[in-house]
């Protein structure tokens, strides 16, 4: 199924530079993040994916058609973001073909934007990211930056097939994961989760829009929150918040 995707590339990708990803998963966090990324920043369309395994969509940007899966980026970071809910049979074929075309880009460091819901998050004053990697000393520099490593736990979705193929490629990957809503978007929690990717990469990023823009963000996300729930049902994405017996 993975020789059934491609990926166009519309402008030449920089090397050795910082791969991110943003997909729709609970709290839309990877999404809202990437999307204020991309303004912060100023980064341009380098790629997009092509493949009839993708629904019959197309997103309009300005009038103009594009695909709803594109690769953004500058000198230093290439930023994979999403604006439809990959289907279940996509997750694993989508997600793989990225890494091996930022493999073959050299990228540094592999990063995956997203959330981890909690129960009581509207209680919350301050939103906690906790990180996992894909390799021992991937883990080991997290730690050194001061983040908290999510000891154990389930991952469903894009960041769990993105975390254990870098970890068969022994790829350094890491997954940021903040605090978050289950079905609700949450702007709050991707400012959060921004700040960290700022700290590890190097790079300044502003989230004061973010945080002012909460409610907006909030009302344009409901329907693609509504399609990514359904996703996620069928992932059984629920079982994040089970706790896994101690298998060594």
């Amino acid at each position: 199924m993975d020789e059934e995707i491609k990926i166009i590339e519309v402008r030449k990708a920089p090397k050795e530079a910082y791969m991110i990803f943003g997909f729709p998963d609970v709290g839309l966090v990877g999404v809202i993040a990437a999307s204020h990324l991309i303004t912060e920043l100023g980064l341009t369309e380098i790629a997009y994916i092509e493949s009839k395994l993708l629904p019959p969509v197309t997103v309009l940007h300005e009038g103009l058609p594009h695909s709803p899966i594109r690769v953004y980026g500058n000198h230093q970071i290439m930023l994979a973001v999403s604006e439809i809910p990959l289907q279940e049979e996509l997750v694993h074929p989508v997600t793989r073909k990225l890494i091996d075309w930022g493999r073959e880009k050299e990228v540094k460091l592999m990063i995956s934007l997203s959330g981890i819901p909690v129960p009581g998050r509207q209680d919350l004053e301050e939103l906690k990211v906790f990180a996992a990697a894909s390799t021992g000393e991937t883990l080991k520099m997290i730690q050194e930056k001061g983040v908290e490593i999510l000891m154990e736990g389930y991952m469903v979705g894009p960041q769990a097939v993105m975390l254990q193929y870098c970890a068969t490629l022994k790829l350094p990957a890491v997954t940021l994961l903040s605090q978050c809503f289950f079905n609700y978007p949450d702007p709050e929690a991707a400012a959060k989760v921004l700040d960290l990717l700022a700290n590890i990469i190097g790079v300044k990023v502003d989230v004061s829009k973010l945080i002012e823009k909460g409610e907006e963000i909030r009302i344009k996300a409901r329907d693609i929150m509504r399609r990514t729930q359904q996703e996620l049902a069928k992932m059984g994405k629920s079982q994040e918040f089970d706790i896994p017996l101690y298998i060594r």
